[in-house]
């Protein structure tokens, strides 16, 4: 790191936004399998926070592909560094006083926990989309695990590439049992009980 790079204060605090805003501010990091329905799940939940009027923003993992890591690829080391860098975005929104929610398969246990480091105990909500294998290969919207199979795509999760589940995550959401609104109410009834966002919205 360049030694006359030096972190300057902001004007306005994470505390004083946070109460502006009227609720918390934290990373709820939506992980699993490719076609397990993270990004579903995280826009589910993205539309019901807006419409209580909650501050949020859905970082997919698609979608910062398209810009701000379109010059990774999918090698360990790129996807340790793709988490990296979306840790750092995440943290800066929780900074702004939002909920940031973030689908990202995220394969590897240590890069998730690389991304809790860089936040409050209380600001990182690790949510396991849980999905079988082979559930998630009949869905298979983008038609990758069909590549995959077929030779077409290398270290891909769940076929050549592993995916290590989360041990201990905060929430579970079984997306093969429920639906997409159930899902979604499961993460909203969290955050209430945690006092993150008022019990009456």
């Amino acid at each position: 790191m360049n030694t006359n790079v030096v972190w300057h204060q902001t004007a306005v605090t994470k505390e004083e936004r946070r109460q502006r805003n009227g609720h918390h501010s934290c990373v709820l990091w939506f992980t699993g399998l490719s076609g397990s329905g993270k990004s579903t799940v995280a826009n589910a939940v993205s539309k019901k926070l807006f419409d209580l009027g909650i501050q949020n923003y859905v970082l997919d993992g698609d979608n910062v592909r398209h810009g701000l890591n379109k010059d990774l690829g999918f090698s360990a080391e790129d996807r340790t560094e793709n988490i990296r860098r979306i840790g750092e975005v995440a943290k800066l929104f929780v900074d702004s006083g939002q909920f940031v929610l973030t689908a990202f398969i995220s394969p590897f246990a240590q890069d998730r926990a690389l991304v809790r480091g860089l936040v409050e105990s209380d600001e990182f909500i690790e949510i396991y989309v849980k999905c079988p294998l082979e559930e998630c290969e009949k869905r298979d919207p983008k038609g990758l695990y069909q590549k995959a199979r077929n030779g077409e795509i290398r270290n891909f999760t769940g076929i050549d590439s592993p995916y290590e589940a989360p041990e201990a995550p905060e929430l579970i959401i079984d997306t093969h049992l429920h639906s997409i609104h159930q899902c979604a109410d499961q993460v909203i009834a969290y955050l209430r009980d945690r006092h993150f966002i008022k019990e009456d919205l």
